[in-house]
Parts: C-alpha cells; structure tokens; sequence
C-alpha cells in the first residue's frame, strides 16, 4: 500500500514494477539523513516485526452463529483469534474508518501473557499460540525478566499491532492505550514512531486505587497511564459534561431572568492605574479594590456593568463587588485533562464489583478495567452522532463492549464495538476454570451477553443494541489463497493437486460468504439474506431500497444451467459471486455467463 502511495505521488521512482531507492534519495535530497547513527527507539528483532506487520495473512474468519446475540440486527463484532492476524483481515473494509481504539495489552510485569517472538506463517503461529507452547513445546504464557529479551519480546509483539492499528484509524479518529511504569517509556517512543510526535495528545494518570496498600514495600503505585494519539492533524476531542457538583456552585438569590450565576472575583492581582478607582456600594459605601490589585474592567465600562446588573454587592448592597458569571455564558462542558481520578473514572475495586454484578458465583477475570474509564474515553473520543466504531483488539473481559453499550444506553448514541481476544487458556486451577470458562474469550463473551441483558432490562423504552455477531479465526475455505509465497518445495505437488477444488468441501455457504466479502471490502455485519431465484438459493446484499448489491450462489452440490445463472444476472445486482466448483469444469458455461454479465454491465466474480 505504501509502495502504490510513493507511485502516485512520484510515478518516477518505480522502475520494473519496484521502487527505486536511490531514484528516491535523489528526489528527496538534503530531507534524507546520512550515516548510520539517528534518534530513534531500536531493540534486537524490529525488522522482523516490521515484516510481520507486511506479511500478507492466508487466514478468514468463520461465523459462529451459535455464540452470537441477535445475529441479524446487531451491528457489535466479536472475533476470537490472534489480534495480529485480525488486524490484516480488517484492512480491507475497515482501513481508515475506525473512530475509536482503545486497548489495554499485557503490561510486561513478568506474570502477564505475552506472545512470543515467533513470526512463521501467520496462522500457523496463531495456532502455535492458542496451544500455549513454542517451537521446543515449552510454555509461553508469560515473560519473565529471566527469559532474556524482555522488553524486545513486548516491542515485537506491539510494534506490529500497532502499525496495523494505525491504518484503520479515520484520519479524525484516536488511540487510547493503558499501560503502567513497566513500559510506559518505551511505548511513547514507539508511539511516536508509528503514529508521530506530532500527533501525540497526552499521557494521562489514571489513579486505578483510592487508598495506598500499606503491607506494600516501597513505593505504592496508585496510577496507571493512558497514552492518547491522534491519527492526524484533524482529530479533535470533546469537551466532558460537567458535574452536578460544578453546577451546584451556581444560585440566583436575586432572581436574576438570565438564569443561575456565581460570584467570581472582579479584581486581578496586579495593580493598574485605569481601573484602580472606587466604587460606590448600593448602600452608600466606597469600596477600593486591595493594595496591589485593581478592577478587571475599566471605569468607562462601570457604568454600564451596573445598568445590566452583572456586578453583585451582597445580599445588604454594601459588599466589594463580584462579577455575575452565568452558567449560560460559560462552556457547556469541562477541558479534560491528564489526572483521571478515581473519582471520574473509576478504579480497580469498582471494576471488579461491576464483573461480581454479573458473575455472581466467581469472578472469573482479575485485571478488569472499570467501564466509567473507557466511558470517559468515549466522551472524549466519539459523538452520539457519529456511528463510530470502537475497537478493542486486546479485549480481555470485554469491559470496552459493556461500555459501549452502556453509554449508548444512557446518551441514545449509535456507536459499534469490534472485540478481538486470543482464547488464551485459563489457568487450570483459576476461579475461572472452576466456573466453567476455558479461555479468556469465553469470559469475553459471556460478559457481553450477561450486560447486554442487564443495560436492556434498566433502559426502558430505548433501543439498545446490545447483539454481537461472533467470528473465529480460521484458515482460508480456498486452495488459491492457502499458501504463502515461500511454500517448501516439497509441498509444492500436494498444493497444486489441492486446486483441483476451489473451495473447501467441509465449508458451508457461510463460511465461504464470509470470506469472499472479507475479500472484497465488505463489512462484518451486513444485513444477508437468503433468496430462491430461478430455483437456486442465494445470498443477498441489498442497498436501503431493496435493490440487490451482491447475489452469491455458492452450492457446488448441484450445477445450474446457463438459464438458471442468466436469470441471477437478471435480477441486476452490481456484483455477482459464483463458486468456482459450481461449473465444474465447464468452461464453455463459465465464458456464457461472463459474456452475458458484461452485456448487462454486472461485474462477475468467481472464486
């Protein structure tokens, strides 16, 4: 993508179908360092995971309609897999249209799972992953100071999420990312890289606990971060709603008609020979402003202060004046800024009430995030308005899908989540085990549909979209597309006799869907329906006024005839998917088609 950037922009420095480094260095000239020595953040293996950022990925995903919630209505996404192999799958539609990223990754403290530094063909190292070994079969749930690598294990595994992150930011859309003290230096500086210094927004403090833990050594750490970037220049945050303790400071004892106000000092502490002068009280009284100070507006502007009534003399008239500041005439809402308290956004103990409100029986997840901290996030971040979409590709206990759901519940917005979460396994003798959740994405899950049906049942009177449509990472359905670009030779005969079918003959016609509008840009949660045409049943994507978009016919079971697929051209979709297995080998019925489609300006696409 990269590459096909640097051509539309200088078409000269592409020579054979490549680019032309030196081409390049010319055109750039003196913006080009020199030597080997510059400012930047290097630890052993970044090649590598740059190129697994780049590497193209043989993997779909597969819909698991029985896990899902509402599946036909929802417009939320929840995928279970490797997040660095989902990423590359949600380039195709979502590049350049997420509003919102939040993530919360592992920590680095030692104890926390962190993927290895492992990057063989993409699904194959996913699969590695979920089995929780590596190449020797040792286990690598975690990343001790002792394993050697530390913090170049947790870089590799961030850089090229991030990287892939990146893309599928809008150019007005932000990141969020919660991290502690164990990496918080090195994840601003690859921030900085990937997204720009420029772009860099603030490092907030979020004081996670409300009280020191005392039995402790040391130096309690009471806070954790939140890195905030934006995409580009045009990105924007909002105000927060104020409190209804800040609101409560404004009264109107006089009955004002303009509405509550307070009183806010009316001198400024410096002394100017223009508006140091007295005041006549209402009573009577000569009031001057203190040494040192003088009035913040001049004696040319008194007269008209008063007539308006914007200065307040006390209840008896003969006090110093206040200047009347209306809650009209101030912003209907609060700057955000960098100390999160417990307070604004929640703390550990609250998130960990909230899982026990669903999960009654155990608590199956220890390190929850509280949902008033990604809400906060989100009134930052997103409108009610905007239709935004939140992703979250370090879902852990899915507290950023509650959030979003809640939030919508209570301000009638219309935002989507995309979760993404590994099925790590849970500990053997975990709570979580015990209550019957296998891996970390079953808990995911289940948090989904247990605050669903609670956000659901207190709002009254509302739609809430509280479904998800639930995937799996899964090998590509088709021959063409399983193998990678440096398939061993030895494999070579097996691969080329496996294109004998095109697609998979365990896949249903889901599955195969699935993938094949993953591949052509479509979204994960279009509304498909199912429809009898010419005696063939097929799957429709129709536009809001019922015209189709897309049929697919995808039964390889039985070969229709020319009459049969001219009439799927009749019906005037804009695209028409044919299985490659459904000819079977019939060329000549194949071409007619094609022809027949040309000829009525419908593009066919066969796979």
């Amino acid at each position: 993508m990269l590459a096909r950037q640097l051509a539309e922009l200088a078409p000269e420095v592409v020579a054979d179908g490549k680019l032309d480094i030196e081409k390049l260095r010319e055109l750039l000239a003196d913006d080009v360092a020199e030597g080997n020595e510059r400012f930047g953040l290097f630890w052993p293996g970044k090649q590598r995971a740059l190129r697994a950022a780049q590497a193209p990925t043989t993997a779909t995903l597969k819909p698991d309609v029985a896990r899902s919630r509402e599946w036909d209505t929802t417009q939320n996404v929840f995928i279970e897999g490797d997040n660095l192999e989902v990423l590359k799958i949600l380039q195709r539609h979502y590049h350049n249209r997420i509003k919102l990223i939040y993530i919360d990754p592992p920590y680095n403290t030692g104890k926390d799972f962190v993927y290895p530094d492992n990057y063989r063909e993409g699904l194959d190292t996913y699969l590695e992953w979920t089995r929780q070994v590596n190449e020797g079969g040792g286990k690598v749930s975690s990343n001790p100071e002792t394993a050697g690598r530390y913090h170049s294990n947790w870089l590799n595994m961030m850089y090229p999420r991030l990287k892939l992150a990146r893309n599928l930011l809008a150019d007005d859309g932000v990141i969020f990312i919660s991290i502690d003290d164990s990496e918080q230096d090195n994840l601003k500086k690859l921030c900085n890289e990937i997204f720009g210094e420029g772009n860099f927004m603030a490092c907030v403090s979020w004081q996670k606990t409300y009280s020191p833990a005392n039995d402790k050594q040391g130096i309690d750490a009471m806070h954790d971060y939140v890195l905030v970037y934006a995409k580009s220049g045009i990105s924007r945050v909002n105000l927060l709603p104020r409190t209804t303790k800040q609101d409560e400071a404004y009264k109107n004892p006089d009955n004002d008609p303009r509405g509550v106000w307070k009183a806010v000092d009316a001198t400024r502490a410096e002394h100017r020979d223009y508006a140091f002068y007295p005041i006549t009280t209402p009573s009577g009284k000569e009031v001057w402003p203190a040494r040192g100070r003088s009035w913040v507006f001049t004696r040319d502007e008194l007269p008209s202060l008063l007539a308006e009534g914007r200065l307040w003399f006390g209840k008896d008239g003969g006090s110093k004046p206040s200047k009347k500041l209306f809650l009209t005439d101030v912003k209907q809402g609060v700057v955000p800024t960098t100390w999160w308290t417990h307070e604004d956004a929640g703390h550990n103990d609250e998130a960990k009430k909230e899982l026990k409100g669903l999960f009654p029986a155990r608590l199956p997840f220890d390190t929850p995030k509280p949902t008033r901290l990604i809400r906060r996030i989100m009134q930052i971040a997103t409108t009610t308005g905007d239709n935004g979409v939140v992703l979250d590709f370090f879902a852990g206990s899915s507290t950023t899908a509650h959030a979003v759901m809640q939030l919508n519940a209570e301000d009638g917005g219309n935002r989507r989540f995309i979760m993404v979460q590994l099925p790590e396994p849970t500990p053997e003798d975990s709570e979580a085990r015990k209550a019957g959740f296998a891996t970390i994405a079953d808990i995911s899950r289940k948090r989904i549909e247990l605050a669903g049906e609670k956000i659901r049942a207190e709002a009254v009177g509302k739609v809430v979209d509280v479904g998800f449509r639930a995937y799996t990472l899964a090998d590509t359905n088709f021959s063409k597309w399983r193998v990678s670009s440096d398939i061993a030779p030895d494999k070579l005969g097996q691969h080329l006799l496996d294109l004998r079918d095109s697609a998979n003959a365990d896949a249903s016609a889901d599955d195969l869907l699935t993938e094949l509008l993953l591949k052509l840009g479509h979204s994960l949660s279009e509304r498909i329906a199912t429809q009898s045409i010419a005696g063939l049943e097929v799957r429709v994507i129709a536009d809001d006024g019922g015209k189709p978009c897309l049929l697919a016919y995808l039964d390889e079971r039985a070969k229709p005839t020319l009459e049969q697929l001219r009439a799927l051209v009749d019906a005037a979709p804009a695209r028409l998917i044919v299985l490659e297995d459904v000819f079977r080998g019939d060329d000549v019925l194949k071409t007619n088609l094609s022809q027949y489609a040309r000829s009525k300006e419908v593009e066919l696409w066969t796979a």
